[in-house]
């Protein structure tokens, strides 16, 4: 008799817990429900890492994200898992905004 191992599916993975955990201040990204020229989307979206254990990660974002069932985050903040496949190490730099220069 032949065995057919079911491999499993990406949202029933555990997390990579062997992974270095992300830290404090932080920079990462998160796959999350936000607004991008106006429209609601699914993507990936910069935030900063403001708690992290060895389970979880407090991610906080400059823009509005949402819960997949469509309610808005008040204080946007949205926590992950570490190690989960939603959160990875941002690879781009924070864009500064240009303030106008007082004269």
């Amino acid at each position: 008799m032949k065995k057919i191992l079911a491999t499993p599916t990406a949202h029933a993975r555990l997390p990579d817990l062997g992974a270095k955990p992300f830290a404090v201040g932080e920079l990462v990204d998160v796959l999350c429900d936000h607004n991008e020229e106006g429209e609601r989307v699914r993507g990936w979206m910069q935030g900063v890492v403001v708690q992290a254990d060895h389970k979880l990660v407090a991610v906080q974002f400059t823009q509005d994200v949402y819960l997949t069932d469509g309610w808005m985050v008040p204080d946007r903040i949205l926590f992950c898992q570490q190690g989960a496949d939603n959160i990875r190490a941002s690879t781009r730099r924070r864009v500064r905004r240009v303030r106008a220069r007082r004269r």
